[in-house]
Formats: C-alpha cells, structure tokens, sequence
C-alpha cells in the first residue's frame, strides 16, 4: 500500500507540474473582470478565500471589504480566535514575565531547531497537548505558542491584511528565533515593535525595532561599544583573568550594515563602507539593561562614541548622545532611496516577482508625500491599473506558510492545534522564526519551485484533504465532490483550465476519485498554489 501511495504521488506531482510556467507577456494594462477582481484580493491581501467569502466580499462591495482591511481596527474579529488564542499565555507576557518564567538557562538547554510537536504524543486538541509539553519540555512552551499564535490568527482572523503585512515586516526585520535569549524575546517583538505599525509610519517601526532587545541581541549592537570606551573597559578587566577579558566588547557594524542594506535604503541604495562605520558609532551606547531578569532597551552613556560624525553626507555634531542613533533614522526613513526599496519590496510581495517599475514609483512618491505612511502606500499599490490587471493575476506563487494557511482555509478546516501546521511549513522550508540570516525569505517564485518542492506539497495536500493531519479537522459532511470539475470550481473558485482537468484526469486512471484525493489533488496543483 504505501509503494502504491509513493507512485500515485509521483504520479500526481509530474502530471500537475506539467502545469508549471508562466507567459512570457505581462499585460499590466489589461483590467481583470469583476469577479477575478474579487479572488485577486483574497489571494493577495488575504491567506486566501474560505468557503462562502468570494460572494460575502462580492455582496457587501470590494472597495468596502479593502477599506476595512486597510483599517483593521474598526472590523470585529472572529470569536474562534480569541478561543483558540486564549491558552497560548507566552505570547501575552512583557519581557520581564518571559524572563521570570522561563529563565535563559532552560530556554538555552532546549535543542536549536527543535519542534515541539515531535516531543508530544499525539492529542485530540491543544489543551492536551500544551500540558503534555509543560510536562515533557516546559521552555519549548515559548516557540510552540510563537508559532500557534501566527497561524490561528492567519487562518481565523477576520483582519487578514493585517495578518499578511505582519509577516512580511517581520521578515522585512528578520531576527532568528534560534540565536540564544531571541528565543523568549521575540513574542514582545513581534507584538510590540512589528504588529502596532504595519499600517502606520515606517519610521516609528523602524524605531520600534531599532530600540527593541530581540534586534539588539541578534545583531550584536547591545555589545558595541566606543573603541575608546572599551579600552577602558579592557584596562579595568586586565586584574580579573581571561573570563572578564572576553566580555570585552568594541565597535560592531553588524547592525549598522543591515539597517542600511536590508531595513532602508537596500543594497544600491547609495551607501559606502564608511557611512556603515560611521552608522554603527552612532549606535553605541544602544543597549539592553538587565538583559537576564527583565530585558529593556537602555541607552548607555558611558559606552557612547560622542565623536563627529558624516552619515550619507549628513554632519552629526560632537556631543552627542542616544539622538546620533535617532538622526540616523531621522535621515534613512526619509531618504528616496528607501521609500524607493521598501515601495518595489511591497509590490514584489503583493504584484509580481518583478514589478512594473511605474508602480513602485508612484508608491514611493506617495510614501515621500505621506511621510512614510504605509496605509496610503499600500492604497496606492492596491487601487493601481497594475495590481488589478491580467498581468499580476496568479503571477505569484504561494510560500510555504500561504500555501498551507490557504489549504486549510479553503477547505474551511477546523484547526485544534497548529503545531502540525507548523511543522508541515517547516519541512517545505520555511521554519517559522527560524530564518538564520538577516536578509529573511524571500518572496520569488525561485525560493520556493523546485521537484522536491512540488512533492512536498502535494503530500500535504493529499494528508489534509484525507483528513491524515493531526489537529485539524476536515468535515466529511458531502460538501466535498469528487467531479474534478466541481471542486476544483469549489476550491479555486473559478472555472479550471483545461490542462488542469486533463492533469487530474491522468493522475486519477485506474483509481477511485473519492472527493479527499480529487480535493488534494487540486490543492496540491500550481493553479492552487498560484496567488
């Protein structure tokens, strides 16, 4: 049975990925029809449609629906969630908490990259299972509630720009969750320095994450220090042994190359070696003040490089403190060069691998208006010619997290735990949190198409709709078809192609179509994996 299983896999995948491939034309120009307009937003500034919400957005008017995800505070939120959310504690704590109740040295002794669902027996929902882990390994209760409370909230919430746009700032400020104490640091920062700004001013998020303790300690800058500063402090540890010597720290660049290559002006956006020393004096002193007990970001004096300064032709004053570090951010978030970056950034995520460049200026130009105003320059980008046009329309191709929330949002699942979830984006590869280096995943089709991919996919395709995956539930209630053109008009919402109906048809010969393998077969296809 399982060498049949294997073979109907492989099957299936080389059937569907005959579909793979894109035309070679873009016709920016061309207006998508009323009710594509409609699926283009939930696949673009959603996780994807659920059962019934292509008629609920088409009733109540698309403009409607877009206004009130661009204001999400004004929309009531599904009760679902808070019930789903309610258990997860960790994610609600400040530091301090985090600090008092999970203590660095039982966080450190967790394995790096470990997932918690592997260390838990199976259960019928998260209650279960979360007390199981505070049994079996307390402090991996900090990454599993991380990752459940990312995606309840993308699968259930009723606010899914918002959802979507937390994401993509999070990896646009990327830290790993596996680089020491960033482990019980990144909840508040998710929380607090990412999800209050996604649709506010850049620069207060660009502050908000600058000053945070899980940036200081994953690109070191709570350790740099003034040379000068630090000679003192070599001098003064000379009498206490290697130990005290090895705690000595200097100037680090770290965070000053990657706020200006990857945080702002992007890497041609007209910085020198220079400006990245000169950046990096200026946030001397940036640190974490007790960063065992109850981390918070301290602005150190002492430890300050008060020097004169140049940053991008910018003179900083002799004298200074903590404002060095602000002027730089004064500076960067008001430079064309990142409004021109984060602008092509966004419509990358939201239009095209490679968007038209019309677009991006004209979302810049409003983000040099506006200040840095992401809500108007995400409703620049969203009511353009372009983003409604047949040439962005299924132009991307889903990431590993979109494809799974999508999945399981398109069959109208029920999720108990999300741990599973989790782990199946993680072998299609994209670990939650645990993206190593700074520069975060990126949003092309290229990270994410190739054979083993493909597989991949398709065999959480064929576990979900079979109803194979632990916590989360797939009604059998004969909503499902088995017509392979019925469901894949219930599942992509739209007519399908006649290639993807041929593909089903040679991936079905000889075996029963009953609706879960004709369901993951459709979702498992690159017309569902397309956005």
């Amino acid at each position: 049975m399982r060498v049949r299983g294997r073979k109907l896999l492989m099957v299936s995948a080389l059937a569907l990925a005959a579909l793979w491939g894109s035309d070679a034309a873009t016709p920016w120009s061309r207006k998508l029809a009323g009710g594509e307009k409609v699926l283009h937003a939930l696949n673009r500034l959603a996780f994807g449609p659920r059962p019934g919400d292509v008629e609920r957005v088409r009733r109540m008017g698309l403009d409607r629906w877009i206004e009130g995800q661009l204001d999400p505070s004004k929309l009531q939120e599904n009760p679902v969630l808070a019930g789903r959310l309610a258990p997860l504690d960790s994610v609600r704590m400040t530091m301090g908490e985090m600090a008092a109740k999970y203590p660095p040295r039982r966080l450190i002794r967790a394995e790096a990259g470990e997932r918690p669902s592997e260390r838990v027996t199976p259960g019928r929902g998260s209650e279960e299972r979360r007390e199981e882990l505070k049994k079996v390994a307390p402090q991996l209760l900090v990454t599993s509630d991380l990752m459940q409370n990312k995606l309840y909230r993308a699968v259930y919430s009723e606010r899914q720009l918002e959802e979507v746009l937390v994401d993509f700032w999070f990896n646009h400020f990327n830290v790993y969750l596996n680089k020491g104490q960033v482990r019980r640091l990144t909840a508040s920062y998710e929380r607090d320095a990412i999800r209050p700004f996604v649709l506010g001013k850049f620069k207060d998020m660009l502050r908000a994450t600058a000053e945070h303790p899980a940036m200081l300690f994953y690109l070191d800058n709570w350790r740099s220090v003034d040379p000068a500063a630090a000679e003192r402090l070599r001098a003064n540890a000379l009498g206490e042994g290697p130990q005290a010597l090895r705690r000595v720290r200097g100037l680090n660049e770290n965070y000053g190359r990657e706020l200006l290559e990857l945080h702002t002006l992007g890497a041609d956006g007209g910085y020198t070696q220079k400006d990245v020393v000169e950046v990096a004096r200026c946030f001397t002193g940036w640190t974490i003040g007790a960063p065992l007990t109850d981390p918070k970001f301290q602005f150190a004096a002492r430890l300050h490089d008060k020097g004169e300064k140049f940053v991008l032709g910018h003179k900083i004053p002799a004298g200074g403190g903590m404002e060095d570090g602000l002027k730089v951010l004064d500076i960067l978030a008001a430079h064309p060069s990142t409004a021109k970056f984060l602008s092509r950034k966004l419509a990358q995520r939201f239009v095209a691998d490679d968007p038209p460049p019309a677009l991006v200026d004209r979302m810049a130009a409003t983000y040099l208006k506006t200040g840095g105003d992401l809500r108007e320059v995400m409703r620049t980008m969203i009511h353009s010619r372009e983003f409604f046009s047949v040439g962005a329309y299924r132009a991307k191709v889903k990431s590993p997290l979109e494809m799974v929330v999508s999945a399981v949002r398109a069959l109208d699942a029920s999720v108990q735990s999300a741990l599973p979830l989790s782990k199946a984006i993680d072998e299609l590869g994209q670990p939650l949190y645990r993206k190593e280096e700074p520069t975060g995943y990126r949003d092309t089709a290229g990270e994410w198409v190739n054979t083993a991919g493909l597989l991949a996919r398709m065999n959480f395709s064929l576990q979900l709709a079979g109803g194979r995956l632990r916590g989360t539930g797939v009604a059998q209630d004969g909503s499902s078809v088995a017509d392979p053109r019925q469901a894949s008009l219930r599942l992509l919402h739209e007519e399908p192609s006649p290639a993807l109906l041929a593909a089903l048809e040679k991936s079905l010969e000889g075996k029963p179509a009953t609706p879960a393998m004709v369901a993951g077969l459709i979702l498992g296809s690159p017309e569902f994996q397309r956005r």
